[in-house]
C-alpha cells in the first residue's frame, strides 16, 4: 500500500540532478556559517527576547524603563539583554552610571519586520 502523506514529498524515482546539485553547492554557505544562522534564530525563539527588541524598535531603554514596560523584573531583563548582546542583536550605551540598549543595527528591524509580516499574513 502506497502512503500518500509522504508521497507528495518524495521524488518517485532515484535519479538525481547534478546540474542543480552543482550550482546549489557552489552558493551554500559553509556548514560554521550556517551554525551561526541556526544560533541567530534560537535567539529569536524567545518571547521574552522578542518583546525586548519590539520595544526597543521604538527608541533605546534602559533596564529599569524596559521592565516597567513589560512588567518584569531588572534581573529578568538584564538576563535577557546579555543573550541579545552577545547575538549582536542589541548594543549598549553608558550615560554616567546608566546604561541604554538599542538595536544593534538595520539588520535586527528588517528580520523582525519580515517575521512579523509573514505571522500576520498568517493570521
Amino acid at each position: 500500500m502506497v502512503d500518500k502523506k509522504n508521497d507528495d514529498i518524495s521524488c518517485g524515482v532515484i535519479k538525481t540532478h547534478e546540474e542543480i546539485i552543482n550550482k546549489v553547492k557552489e552558493k551554500m554557505p559553509k556548514e560554521e556559517t550556517l551554525y551561526d544562522l541556526a544560533e541567530l534564530f534560537k535567539v529569536f525563539g524567545d518571547s521574552t527576547r522578542i518583546r525586548i527588541l519590539y520595544v526597543l524598535f521604538a527608541d533605546e531603554m534602559c533596564v529599569c524603563d524596559i521592565a516597567s514596560l513589560l512588567g518584569m523584573s531588572q534581573s529578568a531583563i538584564s538576563h535577557q539583554l546579555r543573550v541579545l548582546k552577545n547575538a549582536r542583536l542589541v548594543k549598549g550605551r553608558r550615560s554616567g552610571k546608566e546604561m541604554y540598549y538599542s538595536l544593534d543595527d538595520e539588520h535586527i528591524s528588517m528580520i523582525f519586520d519580515s517575521g512579523l509580516a509573514h505571522v500576520e499574513e498568517r493570521s
